[in-house]
């Protein structure tokens, strides 16, 4: 087991290179499985869901090639095998094999997903795109058996706009015979790169960020280069750090509309922000306004920065609330906070924060992977030392985490136990 080790209260200075977005990487390789040539994925985040992917990706009978950033994949002699349980349970985005997989080759065996424990998680709008395309399902219990004689476009409206079902029907409708419209689909900046990746390939796909999606069918993919976008939800996490301990503390690499619906929030509770072009400089204060938040699909305020962001609320002067509406078990974090001295009231899916408070070091635990991200800001912003146990939910998202804050002044490390 890994722990992470954090004295607090140390001035960050410097700047931080945002890594590629996990959230678009998770999905990007397992679509490669669609191409019959090779492709070349840039700016890959190495951290573990990335490299349980390769593994996956190999286990099929991929040639997987990383050098540095990039990832090059040839899927010519894949052979459409059940994926062990042991690997699809070390995180959800190995959903994605099924749609890619049913795209290509028109059948598919998965065992249930895995992930972090932030609530209930069905794929049944995914199963529902399936099904609306030509696909039979059977549950056995244990793993799903999608198979298809052919796929032919259908017009399929999701109830949720729902981000892994939206790209697991794109996944699976680019080799479709006809037109798929997917209405009130999800509008995150990952599902547009998705979405350019495939088009890359020679998909057909318009309206990737709008709400609905219009996919020609085409009979078959190529190789192609493609580079993934920085990780907004990194941006943020560093962002909320640089307004809890930074002192002209630069966060580069980063598409700044991306994190509107927090920097927007971050000004109204007067954190100093210099937004240019790809860049964003943060100067923490002793103090700040209150503030809400209700997490929202995009664009609204992300629900996987919302844990985060709670750590920022403890320097508010007086009562800031926050609304969860995509995650029941989201606030899984609030106990730990409050052994490190947070004033924190719950009222299901509501949670009230009374400012300011003195954070002090202490044991806790990452729960999930944001959790780990909102104790990481805690534990830096705390007097004294923390000790994280469960890191390895920390390192599934958040690339070379130890070694960027330590270049900017950050006294953290990480010990086997």
């Amino acid at each position: 087991m890994k722990i992470m080790k954090i004295k607090g209260q140390e001035r960050l200075t410097g700047t931080i290179k945002i890594s590629g977005a996990k959230n678009s990487s998770v999905a990007l390789l397992p679509a490669s499985l669609l191409a019959d040539d090779d492709v070349t994925i840039c700016n890959v985040p190495e951290i573990t869901d990335t490299d349980v992917l390769c593994e996956m990706l190999e286990f099929l009978g991929a040639d997987v090639r990383r050098a540095s950033e990039s990832v090059v994949i040839s899927p010519d002699k894949i052979e459409n095998k059940i994926i062990p349980k042991e690997l699809t349970k070390k995180l959800r985005a190995s959903y994605y094999f099924m749609g890619a997989l049913l795209g290509k080759k028109k059948h598919v065996e998965m065992y249930l997903p895995g992930g972090c424990s932030i609530g209930a998680r069905p794929i049944d709008l995914h199963l529902k795109g399936f099904e609306s395309l030509g696909a039979t399902i059977t549950n056995d219990g244990e793993k799903y058996i999608v198979d298809a004689k052919e796929l032919k476009g259908a017009h399929i409206y999701l109830d949720i706009a729902s981000v892994g079902a939206t790209i697991n029907i794109m996944l699976a409708a680019v080799l479709a015979k006809g037109k798929t419209i997917i209405d009130n689909a999800a509008k995150e900046p990952e599902i547009v790169n998705v979405a350019t990746y495939l088009n890359n390939m020679g998909a057909r796909i318009r309206g990737a960020g709008t709400s609905e999606i219009r996919i020609e069918g085409v009979q078959k993919l190529h190789g192609c280069y493609h580079e993934v976008i920085p990780d907004r939800i990194e941006t943020g996490t560093y962002i909320i750090i640089g307004a809890l301990v930074g002192e002209k503390f630069k966060v580069y690499n980063v598409i700044p509309e991306h994190v509107e619906a927090l920097t927007s929030k971050l000004e109204e509770m007067g954190v100093d922000l210099e937004i240019g072009s790809d860049y964003i400089i943060v100067n923490s204060k002793d103090s700040y306004k209150p503030a809400n938040i209700k997490t929202m699909v995009y664009p609204g305020f992300p629900t996987d920065l919302q844990q985060p962001f709670s750590v920022l609320l403890s320097k508010c002067m007086g009562t800031s609330k926050v609304e969860e509406t995509i995650w029941e078990n989201r606030f899984m974090h609030l106990p730990e906070l409050e052994k490190m001295g947070m004033d924190i009231e719950r009222s299901g899916m509501v949670a009230t924060f009374h400012g300011p408070n003195k954070l002090e070091g202490t044991e806790v635990q990452a729960t999930d992977l944001r959790a780990g991200a909102a104790l990481v800001a805690a534990a830096l912003a705390a007097e004294g030392e923390t000790t994280i146990y469960n890191v390895e939910h920390i390192l599934r998202g958040y690339e070379g985490i130890v070694e960027k804050l330590t270049d900017v002044g950050a006294k953290i490390k990480i010990e086997e136990i």
